[in-house]
């Protein structure tokens, strides 16, 4: 299979989930009530997750998930549009960060889809106590003041976005090798699990109003958790010479920097709190009112 197939897709993706998120923002931080931009968004972002369980199921997730988070980037114009606004050179700057380093990554790792045949139980297993913990974060989040309430709600959506990429690769998988026993495998029924939690807990993230907290948490969750079970329990890798793991480590700490300050002028743009990249770096005091 091209890479390039998957590539594209991810990049779709990446958009659609841009335009959804930014749409289910704003909406949420009118009120917190589901309304006609919120389900719209939704379905815009729905979309963008039917193109990434494509590239999912044609690509290697290191392929696809660093490109999905150019989603952050994909964001600036759309934000500019809905702000009647230009993105700063600052936001740019950032972009253009995010880009090269996600491009230097898949340059050097240079990832290929494997064709390893999922374990059924250690996946399930994994992801059984991953929602363990999870359960438990959310725990500590309702005991928690809105800051990290949003913090722990959005490491918590990140994280099961995160595991449902993974689920998506295996049901894919199975999906085309051995579709009568789809249903008997254990991971159609954990990615429903799973999606349900990622978007209750996203949406709660969104209402606690810290967006500038949870939204680079959860951005840089997904692709690395995702990642990271893929190389633990799918088995993919890249094989490069020291240097180039050196220069991947580079780029990927770039990057989740990248990210974290494209997403957080994303959040603070969304609640209206700032109109200059300073304001970036200063958290938003919320009224006791």
């Amino acid at each position: 299979m091209h890479t390039w197939i998957p590539a594209v897709l991810a990049i779709g993706a990446a958009a659609l989930i841009a335009l959804g998120t930014v749409l289910r923002q704003r909406a949420s931080c009118t009120g917190g009530a589901i309304s006609v931009m919120w389900t719209v968004g939704a379905a815009v972002a729905l979309l963008g997750f039917g193109l990434q369980a494509g590239a999912l199921g044609l690509g290697s997730i290191l392929l696809v998930q660093p490109i999905v988070v150019l989603a952050v980037l994909f964001a600036l114009p759309m934000e500019a549009v809905l702000d009647h606004r230009r993105p700063t050179r600052h936001e740019w700057g950032w972009g253009g960060v995010l880009v090269v380093c996600v491009g230097l990554f898949l340059l050097l790792a240079d990832p290929k889809e494997v064709d390893r045949r999922p374990d059924h139980l250690l996946i399930a297993g994994t992801v059984v106590a991953a929602i363990a913990l999870l359960i438990g974060l959310v725990v500590v989040a309702e005991k928690a003041d809105d800051h990290y309430r949003a913090l722990c709600y959005g490491l918590v959506a990140g994280t099961l976005f995160g595991i449902g990429a993974l689920l998506v690769k295996a049901v894919v998988y199975q999906a085309l090798h051995d579709p009568l026993h789809l249903w008997s495998r254990p991971e159609a029924y954990l990615f429903a699990v799973v999606a349900v939690g990622g978007i209750v807990a996203q949406q709660r993230s969104f209402v606690a109003g810290e967006l500038q907290t949870s939204f680079p948490a959860m951005t840089v969750m997904e692709p690395a958790v995702s990642m990271a079970l893929g190389v633990t329990l799918l088995g993919e890798s890249v094989r490069v010479g020291w240097w180039q793991n050196g220069l991947m480590v580079v780029a990927l700490a770039v990057m989740v920097v990248a990210v974290v300050v494209l997403a957080r002028i994303s959040a603070i743009r969304g609640t209206g709190d700032a109109t200059t990249p300073e304001a970036v770096t200063t958290p938003r005091v919320r009224s006791s009112v």
